[in-house]
């Protein structure tokens, strides 16, 4: 039986571990503009999802939140979907969100980085946002990306991804 976080076959990333990860400019619920430039020498943990407020979506959120092991390492959150400025405002303040929402309403860089296109769900094939999570070091190359993601347990694991990685770099 397949379920929405696991697809019939396993997907591959165009992005390969160590590559550079492609600069974005993408706004947030504020209007604000968040560039990967503006997070050189930090971790950067990019999750993109589907729809605000859906139940998926609202506990992967919620455990990016809420992950003690994430909070450690520091690493900058943003979440990412095609959700508009009033979506992610409610979201965010719904459940007390204390990282930028940002906005890819055509789904132009989803599109780039292979987190929009044809996806399987319930045994239907149709174009979507694909949840998928990745990790980018402070020089803005890729650490890990987690594609068909499962949201149980997962900021944990990118939490310690991040951690082999720093102890890998020092």
């Amino acid at each position: 039986m397949t379920t929405p976080d696991a697809p019939e076959t396993p997907e591959t990333s165009r992005l390969q571990p160590g590559e550079a990860f492609p600069a974005f400019a993408l706004p947030d619920a504020d209007g604000k503009t968040h560039a990967l430039a503006d997070y050189a020498g930090n971790y950067v943990v990019l999750y993109v999802y589907p729809k605000d407020d859906t139940p998926g979506c609202t506990k992967e959120a919620c455990d990016f939140r809420d992950s003690a092991p994430l909070r450690a390492v520091g690493a900058a959150i943003l979440g990412l979907s095609r959700d508009d400025a009033g979506s992610h405002t409610a979201f965010a303040e719904k459940y007390s969100l204390p990282f930028p929402l940002l906005s890819d309403p055509d789904a132009t860089f989803m599109k780039e980085i292979g987190s929009y296109g044809p996806k399987t769900l319930y045994g239907k094939t149709s174009d979507g946002v694909k949840r998928q999570t990745f990790v980018i070091d402070p020089q803005g190359k890729l650490v890990k990306s987690w594609l068909a993601v499962k949201v149980e347990g997962r900021a944990d694991a990118v939490a310690a991804a991040i951690a082999a990685d720093q102890v890998g770099h020092a």
